[in-house]
């Protein structure tokens, strides 16, 4: 496997439905404080592709950021990149050989490069991987995993990380259906829900900067109610108005507020990239929750992703099964009335690329809060 490599301009990042993937999410994380690097790549289909024709080659690119541990040590990630996904028996021989090739491109000190791999688990894809309830069994022990991904590697360097920084685990609605269809594909609840919350009132508009106290304070409320890390105000900030427009992948980002008689009841962030419409970031209030206001919500979204010409809706981040002791069950049960495919991904995939700052990182890893770019 030859993987010829060479950096690009940020601008020039291709299109993409992987928002993470975009210029747009390079000026995001520009304005947080972090840089990224671009990178166009070329590869021989017959190494990647067990289908392949004699000659033909896959040109593709991919975004990294780089996150700064202390004046010295770097992280390289790769949010949900890179895109391509190769045939399964390929991916970790294709993985090292891209790895090596970056190595040179990377500040001298940086001590791994961290792929959030978009790409379908290998032990979701056949019955065996599911209960005959036709839940996921999830994926084995970390061992077993890295056996199976370093399967024709030289080097065998891939290692499972700790913890997912990205969902691994999410729920793809088809939007290319008429309305009326999207609509009966759901569960019965969620459809009498959506009805139900227009019937008492509940009205959806698109807002902007001038909401995001409004915004910020139904999130604050949720995390609170939830238990989860609360981010500033600004990050949601940089999120409305990075702009991207003067580049090859920008986004479409809409604030869409949920009201009862002006009371702001819902919130979320729909970002559009390419063909695909993403609930980033949702919020609610905790009173007056049986006028549904989060399930027209979602309706209104996915009616604007539509008309915007995306053929996919990503709700973004759901349990991997339907267990009431996962911290996602609830989102499981919310988001799956509205249809669409449980997706199960890959998740972080490290290669170390200095293998003492790595076990020192990941020892610090596992006592700390979590790492997060």
């Amino acid at each position: 496997m030859n993987i010829v490599i060479e950096k690009k301009d940020i601008k020039e990042v291709y299109e993409t439905a992987i928002i993470q993937q975009t210029a747009f999410w390079s000026e995001v994380k520009a304005k947080q404080g972090l840089q990224s690097k671009a990178f166009n790549f070329k590869v021989e289909d017959g190494s990647i592709y067990t289908s392949a024709l004699n000659n033909t080659y896959t040109h593709a690119d991919f975004l990294v950021l780089l996150q700064p541990l202390d004046r010295e040590h770097t992280v390289a990630y790769v949010p949900y990149g890179p895109e391509i996904e190769p045939n399964e028996e390929y991916q970790g021989k294709f993985l090292e050989e891209l790895s090596e090739s970056l190595r040179p491109h990377l500040p001298s000190k940086c001590i791994l490069i961290r792929y959030d791999l978009a790409w379908q688990s290998h032990w979701a894809k056949d019955n065996n991987d599911f209960d005959q309830l036709g839940n996921w069994n999830g994926p084995p022990e970390k061992k077993y995993q890295e056996f199976r991904f370093n399967f024709n590697t030289v080097n065998w360097n891939l290692r499972k990380a700790n913890s997912d920084i990205l969902p691994s685990n999410t729920i793809f609605l088809d939007l290319q259906s008429d309305s009326t269809l999207l609509l009966d594909a759901m569960k019965p609840k969620t459809r009498y829900n959506i009805n139900l919350s227009y019937r008492k009132g509940i009205n959806v508009k698109k807002v902007g900067m001038e909401n995001l106290q409004v915004w910020y304070a139904l999130y604050q409320e949720t995390a609170l109610r939830n238990r989860i890390h609360i981010n500033d105000i600004t990050y949601f900030k940089t999120v409305l108005t990075a702009r991207a427009e003067n580049t090859a992948s920008p986004a479409d980002v809409e604030l869409l507020l949920a009201e009862l008689d002006g009371q702001p009841l819902a919130a979320m962030f729909l970002v559009i990239s390419g063909n695909r419409g993403t609930y980033l970031y949702g919020a609610s209030s905790s009173s007056n929750r049986n006028y549904m206001a989060t399930y027209a919500l979602q309706w209104e979204a996915m009616k604007i992703a539509k008309e915007k010409g995306c053929i996919e809706y990503d709700l973004f981040g759901v349990a991997p099964r339907p267990d009431p002791a996962h911290p996602l069950y609830g989102l499981y049960k919310f988001k799956s009335g509205f249809g669409g495919q449980l997706y199960h991904r890959m998740g972080c995939w490290d290669y170390p690329l200095n293998n003492k700052q790595y076990q020192r990182f990941i020892a610090t890893e596992m006592h700390s809060q979590g790492y997060h770019i």
